[in-house]
């Protein structure tokens, strides 16, 4: 059909069996348990609070926080939160799993080393396995941009089909400064240039977030820590343009929100969590803005689903 993509139709993916891990959380400090199962097609992800009983879907409406990190809460159930969801968001969006339940016994995903690096390690050593249902792929058909104190991020429709992404940073740190990284986010692009680039911040800005009651988990571990032009972590940097891959990342897991792979083109300058939730709410209310091309995607207890047979032809 002319005007549409050719989008190419994975299958979904699931994990082959559970697997698990143990940390801090960034801002509670609290350890926490962390269980990656496999789950049917169709499921998504879903968050389970085993301590609580209660499901949380991974899903951009579902966003309650964006405070140095993405927090969910399940929609009748406010005291179910989910806390700094982005990185394991990643993981799972750059290796392809479409549907797991993670258990967990806490507030808050344990941080590990502040990359994506070791959930891409736990799915990997679990395994996956395709599903035998199509992916869900939104396309994006035309702009949306949301702008805010200088800062913007926007999806534009692309070319071809895939995701691609740009990003530029902006920090006085000068050890930080101004950075941009561009990408094809293909599953190998995100191991190879995303999956271990930490999450980062300002050594004059610790104890205002410890008062603030954030960071109570914070350490050289699993984060890097800038001061002025100094790098506090003993190793350095994994890499020079460290901090705006890790906002790419970022982005990445807060996209994934959206519960399909998205075809199309993010740009974002200094975006952050609440400008990436903001995006994805701009685009979702714009009908015009995008189509899903295959499979399902649930919103606020109702479900948009377009079944294989019923997509449009693709030329």
């Amino acid at each position: 059909m002319d005007g549409f993509l050719p989008i190419d139709r994975a299958r979904r993916k699931t994990l082959k069996t559970a697997i698990g891990c143990v940390g801090v959380g960034l801002h509670s400090g609290r350890r926490v348990s962390l269980t990656l199962r496999p789950a049917a097609a169709g499921t998504g992800i879903v968050f389970r609070r085993t301590d609580l009983g209660i499901d949380v879907p991974a899903r951009f409406d579902r966003v309650a926080d964006t405070r140095l990190c993405t927090a969910l809460v399940a929609a009748d159930a406010p005291q179910a939160r989910i806390g700094t969801v982005e990185h394991v968001m990643a993981a799972l969006a750059g290796t392809g799993v479409t549907d797991a339940i993670l258990d967990i016994d806490g507030a808050e995903v344990p941080i590990l080393d502040g990359s994506a690096a070791p959930f891409v390690f736990l799915i990997d050593c679990a395994g996956t396995t395709s599903l035998n249902l199509p992916a869900p792929v939104i396309e994006v058909l035309r702009r949306v941009r949301v702008e805010e104190k200088g800062a913007f991020v926007e999806l534009q429709p692309s070319a071809t089909a895939g995701f691609e992404a740009e990003l530029t940073i902006d920090f006085p740190s000068t050890a930080i400064g101004s950075q941009s990284v561009g990408m094809r986010v293909t599953p190998a692009a995100f191991r190879a240039g995303l999956a271990d680039a930490r999450t980062f911040t300002l050594a004059e800005e610790i104890a205002r977030l410890r008062a603030a009651g954030l960071a109570q988990g914070g350490s050289l571990a699993n984060a890097i820590v800038v001061d002025g032009p100094l790098v506090l972590n003993p190793g350095g940097l994994r890499r020079p343009d460290e901090f705006v891959r890790h906002k790419l990342l970022d982005v990445v897991g807060d996209l994934a929100l959206a519960g399909a792979q998205l075809s199309g083109r993010f740009i974002g300058h200094r975006s952050g969590h609440a400008l990436n939730n903001k995006l994805l709410r701009a685009m979702f209310a714009d009908r015009s803005a995008w189509r899903l091309v295959e499979g399902e995607v649930p919103m606020d207890g109702a479900t948009t689903r377009m079944p294989a047979a019923a997509a449009p032809a693709m030329a």
